[in-house]
């Protein structure tokens, strides 16, 4: 009697193992722009199965994943990309492009064209004398405290209907509240606390890209020096340590940093 108990009892854990293998596995695919050039790195978020990565240094990716699993795609200055997958993307590598977002500038429009006579310009540009005391006599008026009461503007409680919310507690003010009361000061940090900071990066963030580039440990110190400096890494997350989000601001980092260092190195 134990015996096939026992044995119903391995079956069903079996099938349970092969059902979450079944169900996940891992898709991959390269992220690109519009002009079909490489783009890293790049934020990649399964938003069902809560997990994300960093594509490499070519836009590659892999991330694991099933059908119908929401893919969103986030990089600084481009245009976000949601995505659902279907059963081809899951089976084959597939490309995903990201477009840059615009900026654009205001449209300046000359009202006036200069003539070249200098006193019919000045007389366009300078204001009239009764104009200017007018301003001047609104802006005193402006600035002076007031002689009479302010009248409430508020409507009626006659005309206002019943307050359904009066009562309630304002549970979104709440959740912010208590979201600011648990997100720590972002404050300046002194010689030592960076230290530890970067020591901690070495040791819980993959630099396995930097040492593809030929990068020695010197160079990865001197390296994560320059992230810090100008990404303000240690200031903002040592007392907030997120491996996922050091590691993508140490890629953006590595991009400035390979414009005016000359490494050598395997390029992926």
């Amino acid at each position: 009697m134990d015996i096939k108990y026992i044995r119903r009892v391995l079956l069903l854990v079996l099938f349970c193992t092969a059902s979450v293998l079944w169900g996940q596995q891992k898709i991959s695919g390269k992220v690109i722009t519009g002009d079909d050039l490489d783009l890293a790195p790049v934020l990649v978020v399964n938003i069902t199965g809560n997990r994300s990565v960093l594509s490499d240094m070519s836009g590659k990716f892999e991330i694991e994943a099933k059908e119908n699993d929401e893919i969103r795609f986030v990089k600084e200055g481009y245009y976000r990309v949601d995505k659902k997958l279907t059963k081809e993307e899951i089976d084959a590598p597939f490309n995903i492009i990201l477009k840059k977002i615009e900026i654009q500038i205001p449209e300046v429009r000359i009202k006036y064209r200069p003539t070249g006579n200098l006193a019919k310009d000045n007389q366009h540009y300078n204001e009239s004398r009764k104009l200017q005391a007018l301003k001047s006599d609104m802006d005193d008026y402006m600035r002076s405290p007031l002689n009479q009461p302010v009248p409430n503007n508020t409507t009626s409680k006659t005309f206002t209907g019943h307050d359904f919310n009066a009562g309630q507690v304002n549970l979104f003010g709440v959740f912010n509240a208590v979201k600011k009361l648990a997100q720590p000061k972002v404050t300046k940090a002194n010689y030592n606390e960076t230290r530890d900071f970067l020591r901690r990066v070495k040791h819980e963030v993959n630099l396995g890209f930097l040492k593809k580039y030929g990068m020695d440990e010197e160079q990865i110190d001197a390296f994560l020096l320059y992230a810090d400096k100008t990404r303000s890494l240690a200031k903002r997350y040592r007392k907030d340590f997120s491996i996922a989000v050091i590691e993508y601001e140490l890629k953006i980092a590595f991009g400035e940093y390979s414009k005016t260092n000359k490494l050598e190195g395997i390029k992926e």
